[in-house]
């Protein structure tokens, strides 16, 4: 017997709701040759070209080790460039070649149709909701570490 039952553990109903995600984003990214990791790297690379690595790895979820082989990947096909900063010289400035962006319109469009069917099961309303309950988990389990 455990000292909680596991129908009253959230992190498994989130861990399942994340690995569903996770799996319908992977098969609607896959005709760009791309994984959910590199997906996230080039939709940031977009909104915010010349960040850093470590900063692209807070924004995606992952380990700086982790960013640094998906730059390293991605660098390697040909759909991001990275370059030293101006003043720091250190700091690599990451962004996307015509090459990335394509791909990343491409990827981006099998995972907005995943966004958009995933945003159609509820109103508004409790979609505001859901939001704001994911933000307190996260929260929470930030303050645990």
């Amino acid at each position: 017997m455990t000292s909680m039952p596991v129908e009253q553990r959230i992190g498994s109903y989130l861990k399942r709701a994340e690995q569903a995600l996770v799996g319908a984003k992977n098969a609607a990214v896959k005709p760009a040759a791309v994984t959910v990791p590199q997906y996230a790297a080039l939709l940031w690379l977009s909104e915010k070209p010349g960040i850093s690595a470590a900063s692209l790895a807070r924004l995606c979820g992952v380990t700086p080790p982790t960013m640094n082989t998906v730059l390293k990947n991605l660098a390697e096909r040909g759909l991001i460039e990275r370059t030293p900063h101006e003043l720091h010289r250190n700091v690599l400035e990451t962004r996307l070649t015509d090459e990335g962006r394509s791909v990343m319109e491409l990827a981006d469009a099998g995972a907005v149709v995943v966004e958009r069917a995933l945003a159609a099961e509820f109103s508004g309303e409790e979609r505001e909701l859901l939001i704001g309950l994911l933000g307190r988990c996260a929260g929470v389990l930030d303050a645990l570490r």
